[in-house]
């Protein structure tokens, strides 16, 4: 009786030696988990403020093509009336000395017949 009573105390005690060594190897592989947790979190932060900063940059590539690009629109307006109103003054030249050469061959042409 007193080998049964030795075996059943000997196998609480492995089993609480166990039981003990599991929970630590528990709390272990949870401690693990978290820490994979947390750098998991952390990657997914730096990899959307990667994201974030890639973004604006591409809008303030965008920004600024806009901005080049209503410039030379500007400037191409700019330069189109220039060349409307030089055109319009030759042409405006152009009518005053027909118009002179009308009155000046009219002139000539009543000096002639009297």
């Amino acid at each position: 009786m007193k080998k049964i009573i030795a075996t059943v105390i000997t196998g609480l005690f492995a089993t609480s030696v166990f039981a003990q060594t599991a929970a630590t190897t528990s709390t272990t592989a949870t401690s693990n988990e978290a820490k994979v947790e947390a750098q998991a979190n952390k990657d997914i932060a730096k990899a959307d403020a990667k994201q974030a900063k890639e973004v604006a940059k591409a809008d303030a590539k965008v920004d600024k093509a806009t901005a080049e690009a209503k410039a030379d629109v500007a400037e191409a307006k700019a330069d189109a009336s220039k060349k409307k109103a030089k055109a319009d003054h030759k042409a405006a030249d152009k009518k005053a000395e027909a118009k002179a050469d009308k009155a000046e061959a009219q002139a000539d042409h009543v000096a002639h017949t009297r």
